[in-house]
């Protein structure tokens, strides 16, 4: 029975922080890509089924604590790539190019291999990149709204003192705080509340291919599944890669014409459900994952409300706390992007390009800043390897 409820609450804190600490970020980059409150709420709905099913079948068929999430640095790229040619349609058709492509890796793992070939460093430069205008919210949106912005800000450095894992959802629950004041001061009324499926018909072009689906791709194999592999490995616990791959391909092929992003391996919350919080027994702590797939179809429920809130938000107040919720990753990305004892430059140029927001010939800062670092990359190889 202890052991029963320590997986319970280890797998409803897994699915409550995960969900709240990145929601606003999630929502931010398909608003940015062109999708309106109803289409953006039709995708938080989407992603929070198809993780919440794809985490219960892989958790009861492998009896391993392995539960999926969004892309949360993908929903960055979103929020930072804007409207691309072809609008809304042309993005919902670069998340079908992604599932395309992780169902590629489940079917042939010479394409895994091929990713893992490109250098760590670049990858994470470019996701650092992509983060750091992100990142500026809180400071940008203190500057303008100091009574608005500062509690949720001075919550979060509480929080990070006194329970860190916490800090992002508590500034995140005082900002929502903040938002229904505001909502209720300025008599504003709130639609749309319930889960409303809003399917967008895919258009495909090679702008948001190659400036969305293919950076999308890459920093959610990056940024998420592989990481996620490796956090369940350090706690001895073998990810089934080509099922894992299978199911969350499948769900974000199923989740795109409602909104959906891209669904993956949860790589920081993972730990939640593998760690010993879960329980001392091992063989039980797919219990928790299975506990967290079913809080996400609960948190499904209540998506289109939290839409509703922030679209009826102050500026400036969400983006803050989605820019506190990436601060973590971002630290993580940029000293991986400069470890090691090579040259930095490749590395830097990339981040810079990616941080430009950059469009060229219809395509995104993204796809460019690797095709800038890879090509300085090669060239100082190259002729490293002359002399």
């Amino acid at each position: 029975m202890e052991h029963r409820a320590a997986t319970t609450v280890a797998g409803i804190t897994l699915a409550l922080v995960g969900f709240t600490s990145s929601f606003a970020v999630v929502l931010a980059g398909l608003t940015a890509v062109g999708a309106t409150p109803t289409e953006a709420a039709s995708g938080l709905v989407a992603l929070c089924v198809t993780m919440g099913l794809g985490t219960i079948l892989l958790s009861r068929r492998h009896r391993i604590p392995v539960t999926l999430a969004w892309s949360t640095p993908g929903a960055a790229l979103l929020a930072t790539t804007g409207a691309v040619r072809g609008g809304w349609p042309a993005a919902v058709g670069a998340f079908l190019v992604v599932a395309a492509l992780v169902l590629a890796t489940a079917l042939w793992p010479a394409l895994g291999r091929l990713i893992a070939r490109i250098p760590a460093e670049l990858a994470q430069a470019m996701l650092a990149g992509v983060l750091f205008p992100l990142c500026l919210a809180p400071v940008t949106g203190f500057a303008a709204s100091p009574l608005l912005v500062g509690p949720a800000v001075l919550t979060w450095l509480v929080g990070l003192v006194v329970a860190r894992r916490w800090a992002v959802p508590l500034a995140f629950v005082v900002a929502l705080g903040t938002v229904v004041v505001e909502v209720v001061r300025h008599h504003d009324r709130l639609t749309g509340v319930l889960p409303e499926p809003a399917w967008t018909t895919p258009h495909l072009s090679i702008g948001a291919v190659l400036g969305l689906a293919l950076p999308l791709f890459l920093v959610t194999m990056a940024a998420q599944n592989l990481p996620g592999v490796a956090v369940l490995a350090s706690y001895d616990f073998e990810v089934p890669w080509r099922a894992s791959m299978a199911t969350t391909g499948i769900g974000t092929a199923i989740g795109a014409p409602f909104g959906g992003h891209a669904v993956n391996l949860a790589a920081i919350t993972a730990a939640l459900a593998a760690g010993p919080d879960a329980g001392p027994d091992r063989t039980r702590r797919w219990r928790a994952a299975d506990t967290a797939g079913w809080t996400y179809l609960v948190l499904a429920l209540a998506s289109p409300l939290l839409v509703a809130l922030v679209t009826a938000a102050p500026a400036g107040i969400l983006e803050a706390v989605a820019g506190l919720a990436l601060l973590g990753t971002l630290g993580s990305a940029v000293r991986t992007a400069l470890a090691g004892d090579g040259p930095h430059e490749p590395a830097l140029i990339t981040l810079l390009v990616a941080a430009s927001g950059t469009t060229f010939l219809g395509v995104g800062a993204a796809f460019w800043s690797l095709v800038a670092g890879l090509a300085v990359h090669g060239l100082l190889h190259y002729s490293g390897t002359r002399r």
